[in-house]
C-alpha cells in the first residue's frame, strides 16, 4: 500500500502544475513555431549572450547532446549564429532570433499571467522564494 496521500503530496501538485505549464506554453509556443526548449534557449541568450552549448543545455535542462542538435536547429532556421564552431563555440541570436522572441516572450508571459491570476503580488513573491527553497533543498 502507498505510503503517499496524493491529496497532500506538494510533490504531485508540484508535477501536476509543471505539466499543465508545458501544456499551456506548448500551444502558445506552436503559434511562434518554436518549442519549450528553443523558447528557452533563445530567453537565455537574449539574457546572456555568448553561452556556450553547455551552458544552454545546463539552462535548458537538456543534454549537451540534446542542446546540439537543438542549435543545430535553430542555427538552420538563422535564429541563432556561432562563432565558429568547436566545443567552446559561443552563441548568439540574430535579427530574426530577436524578432521571434519577442512574439514567443509575450506568449509565454500571458500563459504565465493566466496561471498566477488568482495570485497578488505578496503571493506571487512569496510562490515564488518558496518554490525557489525547494529546489535549492534538493540540489544541495
Amino acid at each position: 500500500m502507498s505510503q503517499v496521500d496524493l491529496d497532500t503530496a506538494v510533490g504531485y501538485v508540484l508535477k501536476r502544475a509543471t505539466v499543465a505549464l508545458r501544456a499551456a506554453m506548448d500551444a502558445a509556443l506552436r503559434e511562434h513555431d518554436l518549442t519549450v526548449p528553443q523558447y528557452s534557449c533563445l530567453e537565455q541568450l537574449a539574457h546572456q549572450p555568448g553561452l556556450t552549448n553547455t551552458d544552454l543545455a545546463r539552462g535548458t535542462f537538456v543534454s549537451r547532446q540534446a542542446m546540439h542538435q537543438l542549435l543545430a536547429t535553430l542555427k538552420s532556421l538563422d535564429l541563432v549564429q556561432g562563432d565558429g564552431g568547436g566545443r567552446h563555440e559561443r552563441f548568439t541570436l540574430t535579427d530574426d532570433g530577436t524578432r521571434r522572441l519577442h512574439g514567443a516572450s509575450a506568449a509565454v508571459a500571458a500563459v504565465q499571467e493566466q496561471m498566477l491570476a488568482s495570485f497578488n503580488p505578496e503571493q506571487r513573491r512569496r510562490l515564488h522564494a518558496e518554490l525557489t527553497a525547494c529546489a535549492d533543498a534538493l540540489s544541495q
